[in-house]
């Protein structure tokens, strides 16, 4: 029999429905201990939340999370809502004992952050940040090829994030749906919401970033806010750019924008090593493309590895040879992680104090933005 693990999940926008989906596909193809159970939504409209609920398969809804945190019958708590809110519920969570799963970033700042990391590490419960893109089984293997030695010693890492949805300068901020745009509910704008992905897979394939030096551009200056209606000043960053100085001495450059037209969300990856070379794009996400030098001369060339076989990571649990998987098996296959991590008492990645670090990098690079100069990454 599988051990019940009931859900209490705040939110229901577009991150709440590929959460939900992933707790409720996970145990028809991972052999796990625990089975998801979708005990409560919760959300400010009972409306909204009922109807999320009817469509999902929730058994209850709740108004107020601080209610759902009283329950009894919630034994994971996942936080889907605006940035601004993350620590407060963290910390409350924590307190109350329950396991918890956070949407990214997983703060406005490092400081706040590190609270949370010391709440949940406080009170003993399994933690972990939504950085997804870790669970694409080519993204996966990327990894595995780099610690495996394969590429022997890195030299470059280059990453981009590029999409093109705020260009209108018609579009309002703020918001159920616009909240990203809001510096008070989102706290930066690309650099928190997409280059956080971008950082948090470089720092798990490539080990930690000690420098930082960056630009940061807002092309639209003011927006109609939905909450006042008012045109308000624009605080967040539409386009961010930096270069860095990872640890083992390879050099790297991110770049990010809401304003690239044609990109939707094309996230890429590119790493160059004395003997290979690595690269990857979310949208061909089931392909990796790799270069080894070490090949015949007469043969040598990139290769496309299309990641479908039972031996690459994760696919072993889907379909067989050839056919792929998509965006949403991320989740899946990071709800998989959780869950044997909590079977097994080893914390799966990355945890809050892992998340952490990326909320370090992000807070460099918009102070090197602020201050036109080279900022350290301080150690957390």
């Amino acid at each position: 029999m599988l051990k019940p693990l009931n859900v209490g999940m705040i939110g229901y926008g577009f991150m709440g429905r590929a959460h939900s989906n992933a707790y409720r596909r996970v145990n028809n193809f991972f052999d796990l201990e625990h089975q998801p159970v979708l005990k409560a939504i919760c959300a400010r409209s009972a409306d909204k939340a009922k109807a999320f609920a009817d469509k999902w398969g929730y058994e209850s809804v709740e108004t107020d999370w601080r209610r759902l945190l009283e329950r009894k019958d919630i034994h994971l708590v996942d936080i889907c809502t605006p940035n601004n809110t993350h620590a407060e519920i963290a910390l409350a969570a924590a307190k109350a004992g329950k396991m918890i799963l956070c949407e990214k970033p997983l703060a406005l700042n490092g400081p706040e952050a590190l609270k949370m990391v010391e709440a949940v590490e406080k009170a003993g419960v399994p933690n972990m940040v939504w950085y997804n893109y870790r669970r694409v089984p080519a993204v996966t293997l990327a990894k595995k090829l780099i610690d495996d030695g394969r590429l022997g010693r890195i030299f470059h890492y280059r990453a981009k994030f590029l999409q093109d949805w705020t260009i209108s300068p018609e579009l309002p901020q703020g918001g159920t749906a616009l909240w990203r745009l809001d510096v008070a509910a989102a706290g930066s704008g690309v650099t928190g919401d997409l280059l956080a992905h971008c950082i948090d897979t470089a720092l798990w394939q490539n080990g930690a970033i000690d420098k930082v030096n960056a630009m940061t551009e807002t092309f639209v200056k003011e927006r109609k806010h939905n909450l006042t209606g008012k045109v308000e000043p624009v605080g967040i960053d539409d386009a961010c750019a930096f270069l860095a100085r990872f640890h083992n001495g390879s050099l790297a450059t991110f770049e990010s924008t809401r304003y690239a037209r044609g990109h939707k969300a094309l996230y890429t990856f590119e790493i160059n090593g004395e003997h290979a070379s690595i690269c990857w794009d979310l949208h061909d996400l089931h392909r990796l493309q790799y270069f080894d030098h070490r090949d015949q001369g007469l043969t040598r060339g990139w290769r496309s590895v299309h990641v479908s076989d039972g031996d690459h990571p994760y696919m072993g649990k889907w379909w067989v040879p050839g056919l792929q998987i998509g965006y949403e098996h991320s989740f899946v296959h990071q709800v998989a992680d959780f869950l044997e991590g909590v079977a097994k008492g080893k914390a799966a990645q990355p945890d809050f104090r892992n998340a952490y670090q990326t909320q370090l990098v992000l807070d460099a690079v918009l102070a090197s933005a602020k201050s036109q100069r080279w900022t350290e990454v301080p150690k957390g």
